[in-house]
């Protein structure tokens, strides 16, 4: 959820864009109030505030039903009293949703080093019998994410939790799907996650309609169950969009840069051609929002020199023209483009398809450089990043350790239980790495069951503090196997900067001393 700060003020832009257009009621400030609104229900989508963002969605949709050359302003009276209508609900939702969550204790950002994670909210799982779900809350409250279970007949608590798990098998449809809505009525700032639900139409649609946000299906195992969850609970505000717009005319680049800054994506200007190739190296776009038409160079031949750059052969080119001329648009896309907008354009669409674009090429970069499994860095890109982390030391003058981390007798792992059980193993210890350590750290599936983690700011006696509780911590999971449970350990080494000053040194040393935990017995961990 968003934190009541950022809620309210971004709900105090949108009532200000309304009271700019009833004092003014020109297509100018029309236009503001559809970005206004838009920007809101984007960003309360991406904050998963479910119930937030149907109330938002309704005032969005009603927004852009009026948002047509043909409209005159001032609108009607019919059309001003229902946008009023969906301003004053939304209102009362976000107003709703900042007096619950008042009492309701932020989540930690990050670690200091030699801290330990601050409690972490509890969320609920409500439903008939607690017995089934035991294990499922054993293994969560491993990983830092406990829940409290309440009975349908609970009182439930004032502050509200961010996530509600709701068992439905032991009720019948018609009840279930009513105790449902009742539920999504009461916590409108909780996303539902509906367990055990049926692999049928009508069951999929009944949840779905009735206000839960994801659905786990009957017969979904203990460790996807837990899987899901931990990354519900983890999700994050993503980054804000970077777009580089090239445009000769000053005017038109700053009338995009201050509709994309509506929707808190950052942008640079570049009138010259010639200096996009530059832009594009300091600035490291997402995407790039490209004129058709400029002196001395045309945007084709712009986007085909940008194509040639490898590193750039990914990033999206979107044009912006008054060319209308659909056989020029088809060649344009084909010799380098990826979407073609023509002016006037509509700033709401601007914004949503620049959105999408960023969207996908970040989930596309992301599978480049992540580990498909345990979403941590991949090899190559835990240790170029480790370089990047080394080459701001100097100037900071501050330490940095590196740990290899080994699970141990894992290949006795893979022979007894199978490969799909090694696998979450390996998921277990990524999962307790994440919840543990700071944003900051450096975290890296290195190879197989090895991991690499880095932590800036922090002297080798220090990660050992951090990671020996870490240690002792995923010694104690019980990994579930068919109708029973086993447990593992795990090893590590610790280097630390300047006594080891470089990437490979530093993986050296520690990997070293890991093997010297492997030769003293294992489940632990050795200095280099």
């Amino acid at each position: 959820m968003p934190a009541p700060t950022a809620l309210l003020s971004r709900l105090r832009l949108v009532q200000e864009a309304w009271r700019r257009y009833r004092d003014v009621p020109s297509l100018e400030r029309f236009v503001e109030l559809a970005v206004g609104v838009n920007s809101f229900a984007e960003f309360l989508r991406h904050s998963q505030a479910t119930a937030l963002c149907h109330a938002a969605h309704e005032l969005e949709q009603a927004v852009l039903a009026l948002f047509d050359p043909g409209v005159a302003h001032p609108l009607p009276e019919t059309a001003m009293t229902e946008l009023a209508r969906h301003l004053a609900a939304l209102t009362a939702q976000v107003e709703a949703q900042v007096k619950a969550a008042a009492g309701r204790p932020e989540r930690r950002q990050g670690l200091t080093s030699g801290d330990v994670p601050a409690a972490a909210p509890q969320d609920w799982l409500i439903g008939h019998a607690s017995e089934r779900w035991c294990a499922l809350m054993e293994q969560l409250a491993h990983f830092g994410s406990p829940l409290r279970f309440l009975r349908w007949d609970d009182d439930l608590p004032e502050t509200g939790a961010s996530l509600l798990l709701v068992d439905l098998r032991s009720l019948p449809l018609p009840e279930w799907r009513a105790r449902l809505a009742q539920l999504r009525a009461s916590q409108p700032g909780s996303r539902i996650l509906c367990l055990e639900v049926r692999s049928d139409f009508e069951e999929l649609h009944a949840a779905l309609a009735g206000g839960a946000d994801h659905c786990l299906l009957e017969g979904t195992p203990l460790y996807v169950l837990v899987e899901r969850i931990l990354e519900l609970r983890q999700r994050e505000e993503p980054e804000a969009g970077r777009v580089l717009i090239v445009e000769d005319s000053r005017t038109a680049g700053e009338l995009i840069r201050r509709t994309l800054a509506e929707n808190a994506i950052a942008c640079e200007i570049v009138q010259d051609p010639r200096e996009t190739l530059p832009a594009l190296r300091r600035f490291n776009p997402d995407l790039v929002l490209m004129d058709m038409y400029m002196p001395g160079c045309t945007g084709v031949e712009l986007s085909r020199m940008i194509r040639q750059h490898p590193q750039f052969l990914s990033v999206p080119i979107v044009y912006l023209s008054a060319e209308t001329n659909v056989a020029l648009q088809v060649d344009a896309m084909r010799l380098g483009g990826d979407h073609f907008l023509t002016k006037p354009f509509n700033p709401v669409f601007l914004n949503a398809l620049v959105r999408t674009q960023i969207e996908r090429y970040r989930a596309m970069r992301r599978t480049m450089h992540h580990d498909s499994l345990t979403g941590l860095l991949n090899h190559t890109s835990g240790k170029s990043t480790l370089e990047v982390l080394l080459a701001n030391l100097p100037a900071e003058k501050t330490g940095l350790s590196v740990v290899m981390l080994d699970i141990d007798h894992f290949k006795q792992v893979n022979d007894r239980y199978g490969h799909p059980v090694g696998d979450q193993v390996i998921r277990s210890l990524s999962w307790l790495l994440r919840q543990r350590l700071r944003r900051s750290d450096l975290l890296c599936r290195y190879g197989g069951e090895e991991f690499l983690i880095a932590l800036p700011h922090t002297t080798p006696q220090q990660a050992f503090t951090i990671m020996d509780r870490i240690r002792e911590d995923f010694a104690r999971v019980r990994h579930p196997y068919r109708d029973s449970f086993f447990q593992t350990t795990a090893s590590g080494g610790i280097a630390g900067f300047p006594t080891y000053e470089t990437a490979d040194a530093l993986i050296q040393a520690a990997d070293e001393a890991l093997y010297e935990a492997k030769r003293s017995g294992r489940n632990r961990l050795v200095l280099a």
